[in-house]
């Protein structure tokens, strides 16, 4: 029972404090943002891994801070959600003449309150981090959480 609590905080510690630069010529953005979810597979919630067919072209600032941003969302499911599923939708969007690319990560799990988060001393500052983060890029974060539903982040970042 300690040994797998230690391969735990390991993978958990791993997902939080990767600060190493991601090779995404490797593994590509699909590929890094999979191997993000190995400790929440490890556990045995279903993850469901959803992205287009066709091959997107991200920039690399944009695919680093996408890669950063699930991250962050995988480590709160992980740590808080108590999820049996998540879902990870990563995507092309169109808005009029603009072209971006959308994560989305959508969870099973126990919700929270999203503005007592966005304002409290102690949690959600990872959240807010991403957010900021995201809009200096000139994207937008939606956060979307209920106790009956779990909770949906969608990011989008424009492209051109």
């Amino acid at each position: 029972m300690k040994s797998l609590l230690s391969d735990e905080v390991v993978a958990v510690r791993g997902v939080l404090t990767d600060t190493h630069p991601v090779d995404f010529h490797v593994l590509g953005l699909t590929g890094a943002i999979d191997r993000l979810a190995l400790p929440l597979r490890r556990r045995g919630t279903v993850v469901h891994l959803e992205t287009p067919r066709h091959r997107m072209e991200v920039d690399r600032p944009s695919a680093t801070l996408l890669y950063r941003a699930a991250q962050e969302l995988l480590s709160n499911v992980y740590k808080f959600a108590q999820a049996s599923a998540v879902t990870v939708r990563l995507g092309c969007v169109t808005h009029g003449m603009s072209h971006g690319v959308q994560l989305k990560v959508i969870d099973d799990g126990g919700g929270f309150d999203v503005p007592a988060a966005m304002i409290g001393r102690h949690t959600g500052m990872g959240l807010r981090l991403m957010r900021v983060a995201v809009g200096l890029a000139g994207g937008e974060v939606i956060i979307d959480s209920s106790a009956a539903a779990g909770t949906c982040v969608t990011i989008t970042l424009p492209l051109d």
